[in-house]
């Protein structure tokens, strides 16, 4: 009898778990990242308290299931509010709250409790910056659980097409963009991606991996180097570290998913570890025809807990994908495949590393990272000549095969010198080692007369080259209202033996509790992408690298920033930025080529050698930002970007660049209904609009390409042709559901891409089958939906 007592009252204490959630989490100094101590920490939607304990954590159980706002204050700092956390049967949030400590006392001045979310993570990113979370990644339309497609929908951003998720930054080439991963920089995070590049179809990064995270745009701090246009700052989170939880779940981008995280050692450790599968092929959605991609991903993080020693952590991702074109299953929307031609596509990215913190006191502490990674991929294209004719032969067209490894090491010194002034300095050292070779017959002639273009190599590069990067930068809060941040970033390039030093700033004024001004100024360098630094050149017979010598390109950013409270939730921001870039790569004979519009394909120029710099652009545009933070059960954004990209290329005619859309501008918005008896289930509507202006392209030389048999462009009025505008409309319905009887959650979701079909140009090219110019559309109506799991 006692038994079965005992086992009834389990039975309902797990129902009645199940009908709430667990809101835990830790408190810190957001300057030193030190616990704070008897913090009080309040759910005010649901009227439940906790005081952190010494070690700055905090638990709060029985949390009604839905979405909450949560407020965190102890004497002596500014409060802080987070509103927006859902709560749900299958998951426990856990949350990471930082304070930042009052100047003055408090009957000196009145604190306003300022929410979460609204600055960086990083606490010296005063302009241009933007703190993002998974729960947007997932919330939004159109996002395809890509983190890149995600920053779209800000400010200041914009996609090259639809088939890629490059990231173009205020005019910028894809190439200005930095992805860094728990402190380290990393290759190209997708799936089939090229070595040099920044973006791909499909994204290799699991938003369920990764914690909230920065999105910089202009004048960074000092501790980033080596970027021109933007940094992805990325932070994996940490598994739960007291109960094992697990994902489930399928959709036509993500594919099939599983997640699994716990509790790891004794000493407070964890693990978490995801795998996806890529489906989108089988259902039609990724624009390849008949064509099926494949690619997959693995995720780790793993972390030791405390020791004397300090915390470790071990992190990962490696991505695998390949797809094959046949040349017999291809039609005229191909994206990728021509009926004359069978392709094979294969691209590999990982990186690995280990993280150490270390605190030396209750001020001060010292982070390290030791990571290794890499990419490569192979392009193998034969070509059918004479397709359908009684003499078709089939011959090989190309063979490329690229590999690019870097070894990073990094350490940086945190101390908080007094409340009003912290240091952070710190050194990054990467190697990197490249393997490039390239062997085709395209634009090649025909020595041996055998009537077929010749089977040339074009390029065998095999190389290393250093980048180190020391900085210095601080922080100095003059008042409770007004901040400076300043620094000097160093960079050394081993190729040209080039040490340049970057000074950065930035000053941040709070005119009320409810608006403030800011401005920044950064130089930032970058070198070349390395498949044009070290391209070869025949030079009498002898290969030699005559790109080799390209110094590092140069922009200055000049950022000037106004952001207005309205009320509780909402929120104005408007930006206007100039920026001036000197030193990029051109031809030495007069020609309209520069650097700066390489990197929004799978590849880069083969033919441009002995390239100098000299190449100069510049970029300049007003940012506006409306947002409606989540509460009341709907959130809204609308943002607008209009701005004016150039360049120049050695015949100094300055001419619109390849990324100059003109105009993006784009509408959010979403309500959430409670349903149910209980009201813990959640019935949500979500909308994306998006248009723009047409990106600018070099037209085609028909007469000259019917005569060669390949593309030839007009390269004397390069980018003087603009696309149509891109419209686009995606909506989203989902159906969360949370068991009253388990720890457990359901999540169905139906996301109507392009949901006009609208004809949105992909691109005009020469088509050497039709001997013609066509236009190709990028991916119309395509229904997307999914199923997710979590227990």
């Amino acid at each position: 009898m006692k038994n079965l007592l005992t086992l009834v009252l389990s039975l309902f204490a797990l129902q009645l778990s199940a009908q709430n959630g667990l809101v835990k989490g830790i408190v810190i100094d957001k300057l030193t990242e030190t616990p704070i101590p008897g913090a009080t920490v309040v759910l005010t939607t649901a009227n439940l308290e906790a005081t952190t304990n010494e070690n700055g954590n905090f638990e709060i159980a029985k949390v009604p299931l839905g979405r909450h706002s949560l407020n965190v204050s102890f004497v002596g700092y500014m409060p802080v509010t987070i509103p927006n956390i859902e709560v749900n049967a299958g998951k426990e949030v856990i949350l990471t709250v930082a304070l930042t400590e009052n100047l003055t006392t408090l009957d000196e001045v009145v604190i306003k409790q300022q929410p979460g979310k609204i600055k960086a993570l990083n606490k010296m990113a005063a302009v241009s910056a933007r703190q993002f979370s998974t729960e947007e990644v997932n919330r939004y339309a159109g996002g395809r659980s890509d983190v890149a497609r995600l920053v779209t929908n800000f400010a200041g951003v914009a996609t090259a097409n639809d088939s890629r998720n490059d990231i173009v930054v205020r005019g910028n080439a894809p190439t200005g963009m930095l992805w860094r991963l728990e402190g380290v920089p990393i290759p190209s995070p997708n799936h089939f991606s090229t070595v040099g590049t920044t973006g791909s179809p499909v994204s290799a990064l699991n938003p369920n991996m990764i914690a909230n995270s920065d999105f910089l745009t202009s004048a960074f701090p000092a501790e980033y180097g080596n970027a021109l246009s933007g940094v992805f700052d990325l932070n994996l989170r940490k598994g739960n570290n007291k109960t094992y939880e697990f994902l489930l779940g399928a959709g036509a981008y993500p594919g099939a998913e599983f997640m699994a995280e716990g509790p790891l050692l004794k000493n407070e450790g964890s693990f978490l570890v995801a795998a996806r599968y890529g489906i989108a092929g089988y259902l039609g959605g990724a624009g390849t025809g008949a064509a099926i991609p494949n690619y997959n991903d693995l995720a780790f993080n793993l972390d030791f807990g405390k020791t004397k020693a300090g915390n470790f952590t071990f992190f990962g991702i490696v991505g695998f994908s390949d797809i094959e074109f046949l040349g017999r299953d291809a039609n005229e929307d191909d994206l990728f495949s021509a009926a004359d031609a069978n392709q094979s596509v294969k691209s590999n990215f990982f990186t690995t590393g280990v993280t150490h913190k270390i605190s030396l006191n209750s001020k001060t502490f010292i982070k390290s990272n030791i990571a290794f990674g890499g990419s490569a991929n192979t392009y193998d294209e034969e070509r059918i000549y004479f397709l359908g004719q009684p003499q078709e032969v089939t011959l090989p067209f190309t063979a490329n095969d690229n590999q690019d490894y870097r070894f990073t090491v990094s350490s940086f010194i945190n101390s908080k010198l007094s409340k009003r002034v912290l240091l952070r300095a710190g050194v990054l050292w990467e190697r990197f080692d490249i393997d490039y070779s390239l062997t085709s017959r395209d634009r090649q002639s025909d020595s041996d007369n055998d009537g077929f273009q010749d089977f040339n190599s074009i390029y065998e590069t095999v190389g290393n080259y250093n980048i180190v990067q020391p900085y210095a930068q601080t922080q100095v809060r003059i008042s409770d209202k007004l901040t400076f941040n300043g620094g000097l970033h160093g960079q050394y390039f081993s190729l040209t033996e080039e040490l340049k030093i970057e000074p950065r700033a930035s000053l941040s004024y709070a005119v009320t509790n409810n608006s403030s001004i800011n401005f920044g100024y950064g130089l930032h360098h970058q070198n070349v992408p390395a498949p044009i630094q070290f391209k070869n050149e025949n030079v009498n017979g002898v290969l030699l690298q005559t790109n080799r010598n390209l110094e590092l390109v140069a922009s200055n950013h000049y950022v000037l920033g106004f952001e207005q409270r309205l009320g509780t939730n909402w929120r104005a921001k408007a930006e206007v930025y100039y920026q001036s870039i000197s030193n990029a790569a051109v031809e030495r004979t007069l020609s309209s080529y520069n650097s700066l519009t390489e990197g929004a394909d799978f590849g880069f120029s083969t033919d441009k050698v002995s390239l100098i710099s000299t190449g100069t652009g510049r970029n300049q545009g007003i940012e506006l930002t409306l947002e409606k933070f989540f509460s009341d059960g709907y959130h809204a954004l609308i943002t607008g970007s209009f701005f004016d990209a150039k360049y120049k290329g050695s015949d100094g005619i300055e001419r619109n660049s390849p990324f100059n859309n003109q105009y993006v501008v784009n509408a959010l918005a979403g309500k959430e209904l409670k349903i149910g008896k209980l009201k813990k289930n959640t019935l949500s509507f979500d909308m994306k609009l998006t248009t723009s202006g047409g990106r600018f392209y070099t037209p085609v030389d028909l007469e000259a390409s019917q005569a060669a048999g390949y593309e030839i462009k007009r390269d004397d009025i390069a980018f003087s042709e603009q696309y149509r505008p891109y419209f686009r409309l995606d909506l989203r319905t989902g159906f969360k559901f949370n068991s009253s009887k388990r720890k457990s959650s359901h999540l169905i979701y139906l996301e109507l891409q392009n949901v006009t079909d609208h004809d949105n140009i992909f691109i005009a090219r020469y088509n050497r089958l039709t001997n013609q110019v066509n236009e190709v559309n990028q991916i119309g109506f395509f229904p997307d939906f999914g199923y997710r799991f979590q227990f």
